[in-house]
């Protein structure tokens, strides 16, 4: 290679010297500005590799300072820039529990008709009764005798069903609002404390992306912002100041992260707020959940419930799906589970 044509990897400068040899015989220069060492053999395998980012400031090769889980961290190679230089990416970045739903996905083959499993879904999801109680209703009211075991297997077992439905659902939906907001809450499972992490659009109160997890780290709240990420972006990502959604809002591109200060007054967390009392309402009836794929899957029914199914009065006696764009009707939505 002519001596004219190599220039310094890390801050292109010409003034170079020679400075012996590599293992692989390979002659070895040193820049004479930044004193980088390096071979014109490596300089060929590097042309081969993944190129890095260019500075936004001198315009000159950045290296790879840092690698982390859900970003790199590159750094300018002029010494007297030394500009930082972040790129998040969601290569390593987690699922979220709810694309982890163990049970049925179908309702064929059941002992009992699927309007009376339905019914017993709406009643605990929506009325917050008991398994007892529904048993109660539907041998009073339709002289259908069913264990209140058989009610509270039902309640679980068909997520993975639900699941399917929803996401053929979703495919109808417009829920890039200005405002999305985010929050965590405390659940117990098998008396250990768990994180419910949940995001919900601010216009429809459509609840975009929940995760069940024993941690309040950034690896968390990442899963939720990539699993809300499929919806599209707000305008606005407004959260609590826990420092987890700090790293994990810049997974988004354009979207502006809006940590709420305590007691403020201009803008509030108050919405999602509100979802999470509706929650503790229902979760708290349960008296708690003794095992984790259980209560990952109930947290989904309600879910999706609450998303598709129960009308809001804020909402104009509308579910969250239907102001988001979903046109349906009770024919349409009877129609949903005729094919299980």
């Amino acid at each position: 290679m002519n001596k004219a044509n190599i220039k310094c990897p890390r801050c292109h400068s010409s003034e170079l010297s020679k400075f012996g040899y590599d293992l692989q015989a390979n002659q070895k220069y040193q820049c004479k500005k930044c004193k980088r060492q390096f071979a014109t053999a490596s300089i060929k395998n590097k042309s081969k590799q993944t190129k890095y980012p260019t500075c936004p400031k001198c315009g000159k090769a950045t290296y790879l300072h840092h690698e982390y889980k859900h970003y790199n961290r590159y750094k300018c190679g002029n010494r007297h820039c030394n500009h930082i230089l972040v790129q998040y990416h969601n290569m390593n970045i987690e699922d979220t529990s709810s694309d982890k739903l163990i049970g049925s996905i179908s309702m064929k083959g059941m002992r009992f008709s699927l309007n009376t499993i339905l019914t017993a879904l709406t009643l605990y999801f929506l009325n917050n009764s008991s398994t007892r109680m529904i048993s109660q209703f539907l041998f009073l009211s339709q002289g259908i005798k069913v264990s209140h075991v058989t009610i509270a297997s039902w309640t679980n077992k068909f997520a993975p069903f639900f699941k399917l439905k929803s996401d053929d659902l979703k495919q109808n939906l417009n829920l890039e609002s200005d405002d999305w907001h985010a929050d965590e809450t405390v659940v117990f499972i098998g008396g250990q404390r768990y994180y419910l992490w949940l995001a919900i659009d601010s216009e429809t109160r459509f609840v975009l992306a929940f995760h069940l997890t024993k941690s309040r780290d950034e690896s968390s709240a990442s899963s939720l912002v990539n699993k809300a990420k499929a919806f599209g972006e707000p305008l606005n990502f407004i959260t609590d100041r826990l420092p987890s959604y700090n790293q994990a809002a810049k997974l988004f591109k354009k979207a502006k992260h809006v940590p709420v200060k305590p007691m403020s007054s201009d803008v509030t967390n108050n919405l999602i707020e509100s979802f999470n009392k509706t929650f503790k309402a229902w979760y708290k009836a349960k008296k708690g959940f003794n095992d984790f794929n259980k209560a990952n899957n109930l947290i989904f029914m309600f879910i999706f419930h609450y998303n598709f199914i129960r009308p809001h009065g804020s909402l104009n006696h509308l579910t969250p799906a239907e102001v988001a764009g979903l046109k349906t009707n009770f024919k349409s939505k009877a129609s949903w589970f005729i094919s299980a």
